[in-house]
């Protein structure tokens, strides 16, 4: 897989969800795959983007990556691994076929380790589980993203969920359009360019 610098933008966020958003991360699985978080510093502005993660809590990883960066790419490393047991598991879903053994073990690695780090608070009669940068370090982001993961494919609307339909594309989303008639990660990027296409050959059986 290659991995190619990129400037994130809130558009890229499209799967309805912050875990499909993460297994987004990587695109063109079926031809070329391209990782976009090519560093640390690329899923911390992938993060803040998603506003799923407490903003000061991002800008303190920042400052602990920057001081030690042979811990963040082994952080980046650790949460790639997570990414793709997601997309394996939510592919397997998906297509109603059984998920690899190892995608699953490795979700469930991921759960645990987050559930271990995280700690039950009570307040206003409620009971929340949190986790925070103190106790999880740079592994912060994997662990939401590992509870939230397990959330999802709990209740994963698999006749809404989809991949687009554009070649080269591969990205994973909910649709949540009135009609579910949703082909594409987003109309104004593959929709547009199937489009084109459809024109194009349209023209050319005509001339």
């Amino acid at each position: 897989m290659q991995r190619r610098e990129y400037v994130f933008q809130r558009s890229d966020l499209v799967g309805g969800h912050v875990v499909l958003d993460l297994v987004n991360t990587v695109t063109g699985r079926d031809s070329e795959p391209t990782d976009w978080l090519e560093d640390y510093d690329r899923v911390l502005e992938w993060a803040a983007l998603t506003n799923a993660f407490n903003a000061n809590a991002l800008q303190r990883l920042h400052r602990i990556s920057a001081g030690n960066p042979r811990a963040a790419k082994y952080a980046l490393r650790r949460l790639r691994e997570l990414r793709e047991a997601a997309h394996d598991v939510v592919v397997a879903a998906i297509s109603v076929e059984p998920a690899a053994d190892h995608a699953v073990a490795s979700l469930e690695r991921e759960w645990k380790t987050a559930v271990d780090a995280a700690r039950l608070t009570f307040a206003d009669g409620c009971t929340t589980v949190t986790l925070d940068p103190e106790r999880s370090k740079l592994d912060f982001p994997r662990h939401v993203l590992a509870l939230a993961a397990l959330e999802l494919l709990q209740a994963l609307p698999l006749e809404r969920t989809r991949e687009c339909a554009g070649p080269r594309c591969t990205s994973i989303f909910i649709d949540s359009s009135r009609g579910s008639q949703r082909r594409w990660c987003d109309m104004a990027t593959c929709g547009n360019r199937a489009k084109s296409r459809r024109h194009y050959k349209r023209t050319r059986t005509a001339r």
